[in-house]
């Protein structure tokens, strides 16, 4: 049992063990990386001394009021010049790569400690681009998080796409052959493939022929997260508010960052709470600002961020949903609907339908042709998100895969074909 699949993704994290008899007959199962749970948020908590935190222990240390800094969306930072950035953890400073390794490295401990010896070899799960546009980019990410991978333990390092992980482990249960187009809407990224399956094909190391198209976009949960963000609560705290001097508004630099998870702890350097009490003679509304100001000087743009997800997740299931923010000021409320939420995602979710237009035309086939929409995701249960997908192929039928465990369970497909 020395191979695995990685899936390190921007808000959760699965690791899947090739070992026979592990589950099913295939030999292939997804370890518990926290208690009973094979998924791990991908979140890190620093308290001031001591050993750090990850998954949900990390965000229960944050939430309870422990003094420390707590990183999430750690992935999202890849293919940026945030990597290799330094950030204050207690009284020293890490760099983002450090960090991703540090989390990763606790992640391979607790699966080795399932598996009884140590996890050698990996097929690391990976977005169908990094970044929008930049091959270089994409390039430099890649490359980077192999680096990571061998600074922790993994002497073998290989790559498959997302979503055509996704689409090996919704070929373990087909009974006849399809053309499917598997969605993944994660927390940072939305990738797409075409690919043609069977059971007869899912015998086959070499399934090149059997990839139609792949396209992705760098979108997902957290982007949705801050356009609601933005939309709806920043403008409380400030945003879009008038200085004295006619014709000027408050810079917005401070709102887009506290809305966007890998931006939140640069606000915490001091240099910002400074900035904020000399710019608070010169606005209209200082009473805006000082709620702005309160979120960091309590360093609870965390607290924020997790409470808005909760909201556009609870805004899949009901109407609309009144977010108490009384911890920055008592009685602050925000509501926000349905409607709010499709507003501010419309832009979000044409972008995501035009990619899967491309890469259905890139594989050359009408959308008439796919029998199936296979969705895997957290994201996919976004309306907005869903209406997109849908609409790209509307006579597929709608198959929904393990929500946060296909792509863990089809790297590992992977990693045993190429080392098991």
């Amino acid at each position: 049992m020395k191979a695995c699949g990685l899936d390190f993704g921007t808000s959760n994290t699965t690791l899947g063990l090739v070992a026979p008899g592990s589950a099913g007959n295939d030999g292939l199962a997804l370890a518990r990386l926290e208690g009973e749970a094979v998924t791990i948020p991908s979140a890190i908590f620093f308290p001031p001394a001591g050993e750090e935190a990850i998954g949900r222990a990390a965000m229960t240390a944050y939430v309870e009021g422990t003094p420390g800094r707590l990183m999430r969306s750690l992935k999202s930072v890849l293919g940026s010049s945030l990597l290799e950035e330094t950030t204050l953890v207690g009284r020293r400073r890490l760099s983002f790569r450090a960090v991703i390794a540090r989390y990763l490295a606790a992640v391979k401990a607790r699966a080795e400690a399932e598996a009884g010896e140590a996890l050698c070899q990996v097929v690391h799960g990976r977005p169908v681009h990094f970044v929008d546009g930049d091959p270089e980019g994409d390039r430099r990410a890649e490359d980077a998080l192999a680096g990571i991978a061998r600074e922790v333990g993994f002497t073998e390092v290989s790559f498959q796409y997302e979503p055509i992980a996704a689409a090996l482990d919704y070929e373990r249960g087909l009974d006849r052959e399809e053309v499917a187009l598997i969605a993944d809407i994660g927390g940072g990224t939305s990738d797409f493939s075409v690919v043609r399956l069977s059971p007869e094909r899912h015998r086959a190391v070499e399934r090149a022929g059997d990839i139609l198209a792949n396209d992705g976009v760098r979108i997902g949960g957290t982007d949705f997260d801050r356009t609601l963000s933005v939309g709806e609560v920043m403008p409380l705290l400030g945003l879009g508010s008038p200085m004295r001097r006619p014709g000027l508004d408050v810079p917005s630099s401070y709102f887009h960052d506290l809305a966007t998870w890998s931006q939140i702890n640069r606000l915490y350097d001091g240099k910002t709470l400074r900035e904020l009490r000399s710019l608070r003679r010169d606005v209209a509304r200082p009473d805006l600002l000082d709620r702005l100001a309160a979120v960091i000087e309590a360093e609870r743009g965390h607290t924020l961020a997790m409470e808005i997800e909760d909201a556009k997740i609870a805004l899949s299931e009901i109407d609309e949903v009144a977010l108490p923010l009384g911890w920055v000021e008592p009685g602050l409320v925000a509501e926000i609907g349905r409607p709010d939420l499709a507003r501010h995602s419309a832009d979000l979710a044409r972008r995501i339908g035009a990619c899967i237009t491309r890469c259905l035309r890139d594989a050359g086939v009408e959308p008439s042709a796919i029998d199936a929409l296979f969705l895997t995701g957290g994201s996919t249960r976004l309306a907005p998100v869903r209406a997109a997908i849908l609409a790209a192929a509307p006579g597929a039928r709608v198959v929904e895969g393990d929500t946060f465990g296909s792509v863990g369970l089809g790297l590992t497909v992977e990693a045993a074909r190429r080392y098991g």
